[in-house]
C-alpha cells in the first residue's frame, strides 16, 4: 500500500511517497555481522567475514549503476505533514540497537571463535563498516530538536569514538562549509589521504574549541560532564571497558581497528561531498551564505536508501534540520556522476578520482577554476595564480 498524504492545499493533488518501504533497506548495513557469521556457517569460507567491504564496494557500486535515479521532490505542500511521520524515525531508530547487537556478536566471535587473524580483521572491518554508516545515522539525528534522538546520536557515535562529530558537525562544518577555513571541506587537488588527518586533527580541535567557546560564555570551564564532547567521549569509554571486561583485552586492539575504519569512512564522504567547491567572499569580506552549489548531490537510489537521503546535501545545508524523507533535489547543484558508493570506491585512488572530478569541478565554475577551493601548491597545476 502507498503513503498517500492529504495536501494542505485545497484542491491539490494527492502525494504518494514512493520510497517509503524503501527505506527499510538501511536495516541491512548493521546486519552485516550476522550475515557474515551466517554465511561463514553455511559455506565454510572465511572470506565472508569480509562480508562489509565486499556489499561496500563490490556490491553497492554496482547497485548503483542498475538501479539508477529519481530526481522527483515531494511538494511543498506535503513537506510539513511528511516530517511529522513517525515511521521514518523509527527506520533510524531501529539502526541503533541493530548495530550495538552486531558489535557484541562480534566480540563473542573474536573471544570464543576458531578465527585466523586474517578471519578477526576481516571481521573488524565488517563491523567498523557498520559503525561507520552509522555516523551517518548519528549525523540524522544528531541536526533534530527532540533530546531523545541528539542523544541517540551520542549513542550511535559511541562504537567509531567520534562523538565530537556531534558539535564539529553541526556548529563548526555548517557554518565553514566549502571554505579553506573548514577541516571537514576538501580542496581541488588534494587527494583523499592527504585530507583524512587533515579533517580527522582538524575536526577534533574545531569540535573541542567550540564547546570550550560555549560553555566559557556560561562561567564554566571545558572539565565539566556539561561538556558535550567529554560526555560523548565517556560513552566510548564505557562501551570498550565493558565489552573488554566481559570479553577480554584480546578484543582491545580489534575494537581500535574498527572504530578508525569507522570514522575513515565518515571522512571519505566528508571529502567527496565537498571537492573543490568554494563559497565567495562578498565585499564586505564575508563568505557568501552556502547554498546548492555549494555540495555535490547524487539521486542514486541505492546509496540514498541506504545512507538516508545524505546525496541531497544541498537541501540538508539549507534546512540542517530537515529530515531525511523530506530532502529535495535542486537541478542547479552540481551532480556527482554515480552514487557515493562508487565515488568512495574513486576516492581511494587519487589519479583515477581526479580524472573524474577535476574536470567536473572546471565545468562547475565555467573553466574560471580560480573561483574553486584549491589545495595550497597545487595552483599552478590548474593554471590559477595562488
Amino acid at each position: 500500500m502507498e503513503n498517500t498524504a492529504a495536501p494542505e492545499k485545497a484542491g491539490a493533488p494527492p502525494w504518494a511517497d514512493g520510497k517509503k518501504y524503501l527505506w527499510l533497506l538501511g536495516l541491512i548495513v548493521p546486519a552485516f555481522p550476522f550475515a557474515a557469521w551466517g554465511l561463514v556457517a553455511l559455506t565454510g569460507l572465511g572470506v565472508f567475514w569480509w562480508s562489509g567491504l565486499i556489499l561496500l564496494f563490490g556490491i553497492f557500486p554496482l547497485l548503483d549503476q542498475l538501479v539508477g535515479k529519481d530526481a522527483a521532490n515531494p511538494p511543498e505542500s506535503v513537506l510539513e505533514w511528511l516530517e511529522a511521520q513517525r515511521y521514518y524515525r523509527w527506520c533510524t531508530y531501529l539502526f541503533l540497537p541493530l548495530q550495538y547487537a552486531g558489535l557484541v556478536m562480534a566480540c563473542a566471535v573474536w573471544t570464543y571463535g576458531d578465527l585466523s587473524a586474517v578471519d578477526r580483521l576481516g571481521l573488524a572491518l565488517t563491523v567498523g563498516a557498520v559503525g561507520g554508516i552509522g555516523i551517518n545515522t548519528a549525523h540524522e539525528l544528531g541536526h533534530k530538536k527532540e533530546a531523545l534522538e541528539r542523544w541517540l546520536s551520542k549513542v550511535a557515535l559511541a562504537q567509531t569514538a567520534y562523538g565530537h562529530f556531534y558539535i564539529e558537525h553541526n556548529r563548526g562544518h555548517h557554518v565553514r562549509v566549502a571554505t579553506p577555513e573548514d577541516p571537514a571541506s576538501s580542496r581541488l587537488g588534494e587527494s583523499f589521504w592527504r585530507f583524512l588527518p587533515r579533517s580527522v586533527l582538524g575536526s577534533l580541535k574545531s569540535g573541542w574549541a567550540l564547546e570550550k567557546a560555549r560553555l566559557a560564555r556560561t562561567g564554566r570551564g571545558p572539565w565539566t560532564w556539561r561538556n558535550d564532547v567529554l560526555n560523548a567521549w565517556a560513552m566510548t569509554a564505557v562501551l570498550f571497558a565493558v565489552l573488554i571486561a566481559v570479553f577480554g583485552p584480546g578484543v582491545a586492539v580489534l575494537l581500535a581497528v574498527q572504530a578508525a575504519f569507522g570514522f575513515s569512512l565518515l571522512e571519505v564522504v566528508n571529502y567527496l561531498e565537498h571537492y573543490g567547491l568554494l563559497r565567495q567572499k562578498t565585499a564586505g569580506g564575508r563568505y557568501e551564505r552556502c547554498t546548492p552549489q555549494h555540495s555535490w548531490n547524487s539521486n542514486n537510489i541505492a546509496s540514498n536508501v541506504l545512507l538516508y537521503h545524505l546525496q541531497r546535501h544541498s537541501d540538508h545545508h539549507a534546512n540542517p534540520t530537515r529530515r531525511y524523507q523530506a530532502l529535495r533535489h535542486f537541478d542547479e547543484a552540481p551532480e556527482l556522476p554515480s552514487g557515493y558508493a562508487t565515488m568512495i570506491v574513486l576516492a581511494y585512488v587519487p589519479p583515477l578520482w581526479r580524472r573524474v572530478m577535476d574536470g567536473r569541478v572546471r565545468a562547475h565554475y565555467g573553466g574560471d577554476l580560480a573561483r574553486a577551493n584549491i589545495q595550497p601548491g597545487r595552483h599552478d597545476r590548474y593554471g590559477v595564480a595562488a
